[in-house]
């Protein structure tokens, strides 16, 4: 991946979200007041605060004495704050950034920024920085949970990343960062108030602009803060937002060939196809609840690729394939080809029980032919999988 684009303006958009409320501060985090009330009294009590915090860098945006002028790594102007803030008082609480591309975990920070209305806390936002691990497998399930579902768009452009009303992410730049054997990409990510969470399309599209807005110019932060040359641009037009559709049985998620059986159609009823041409597609299907009870995502990206392999090597029973390998478990199923544009992972999940008996069964019954109608979509086929004895 690169990144190698030039800075756009912020979004100047307003929004009224409520945010979950604040979680535990971890330990040596100070907090930091943007408020035009507050600050002229909160000044000279800081000072001393700020000049003994050691290697935690705390900074604000009102508080010219620490020489920075923006919250997270001196990345968020006020076109950002202002999008997902408006004019309320907020606090922050940032830990410092290191980036150390030999060792395990490679560039890490967190910044978390909280509004509020007299004393209520609004909205939270919290912006990562992490490489995301291969080798251990752990950020296979909890990370793509959130940052890669269906509701999410590429960001276009050549970005790197993908963005919804809640979350967004983009990679860094591997120049920038390097990369080893299994891991994947060391991304920034944002994410406010619960996953998936949507209120009206108005806010849809008013808080995924902002959000959007607000990552670039915290991955810019992040890049610069490392020591590395290059900015990205914002993106100019976003996808429109995906929205759930009846389900088409004989075309499954949008995919030619591929035939939904007839044991799992009431309970799969609806569906949400993810758009197409960024790092991943993802096709969620559930109930006319609109709770996904099924997940197939498919991930092109090389090095996003490689938070799946430790599960395509060790999480369950071997599927081998005519151009590749896998694993297939009780819940999960994943499948690893090698095509021409790279490492292409083919990822089966059931979220919940479906099908006749409420059963744990979707991934062994679809796996064979989702595999072979995807990679056959995408140009990586053809593929045939062949479970193996365990």
């Amino acid at each position: 991946m690169s990144g190698e684009n030039a800075v756009a303006e912020n979004p100047v958009t307003d929004t009224e979200t409520p945010a979950a409320p604040e979680a535990p501060r971890p330990p040596l985090v100070r907090r930091l007041l943007r408020s035009r009330t507050v600050r002229t009294a909160t000044a000279a009590a800081l000072a001393g605060a700020l000049a003994g915090a050691g290697t935690v860098a705390w900074r604000t945006d009102t508080l010219p004495l620490v020489g920075s002028s923006a919250p997270c790594w001196d990345s968020l102007g006020s076109g950002s704050m202002d999008a997902l803030f408006g004019d309320r008082r907020t606090e922050v609480d940032e830990q410092s950034l290191h980036n150390d591309p030999m060792g395990g975990d490679g560039g890490y920070g967190q910044c978390r920024v909280t509004s509020y209305e007299g004393d209520r806390a609004r909205r939270q936002v919290t912006v990562n920085v992490r490489r995301l691990d291969g080798l251990r497998g752990t950020d296979s399930q909890d990370w793509p949970s959130e940052f890669l579902s269906s509701g999410m768009v590429s960001l276009g452009d050549g970005l790197p990343g993908m963005a919804s009303p809640s979350r967004a992410w983009i990679a860094l730049p591997q120049a920038c960062t390097g990369r080893d054997d299994f891991t994947g990409p060391t991304v920034v990510d944002i994410g406010m108030g619960r996953a998936d969470f949507e209120v009206s399309s108005e806010d849809t599209l008013r808080d995924r602009a902002a959000l959007t807005g607000a990552l670039i110019d915290a991955a810019n932060g992040v890049i610069d803060d490392f020591g590395c040359s290059g900015t990205y641009r914002e993106p100019r037009d976003l996808p429109a937002p995906v929205d759930w559709d009846d389900t088409r049985p004989s075309a499954f998620c949008g995919i030619k060939g591929l035939t939904l059986s007839a044991a799992y159609r009431k309970e799969l009823d609806e569906t949400r196809v993810g758009d197409e041409g960024g790092p991943a597609r993802v096709c969620e299907a559930g109930s006319s609840f609109r709770e996904a009870s099924v997940r197939l995502t498919t991930v092109v990206d090389p090095a996003l690729a490689e938070i799946y392999s430790w599960d395509a090597l060790r999480s369950g029973d071997p599927v081998k394939g005519s151009g590749g390998y896998g694993k297939i478990g009780g819940n999960r199923a994943v499948f690893k080809a090698e095509c021409q544009t790279g490492p292409v992972m083919f990822v089966l999940e059931q979220l919940r029980p479906a099908g006749s008996g409420s059963r744990f069964t979707f991934t062994r019954d679809l796996l064979p032919a989702y595999v072979a109608a995807e990679a056959e979509r995408i140009g990586c086929g053809p593929q045939k999988v062949t479970f193996l004895a365990s």
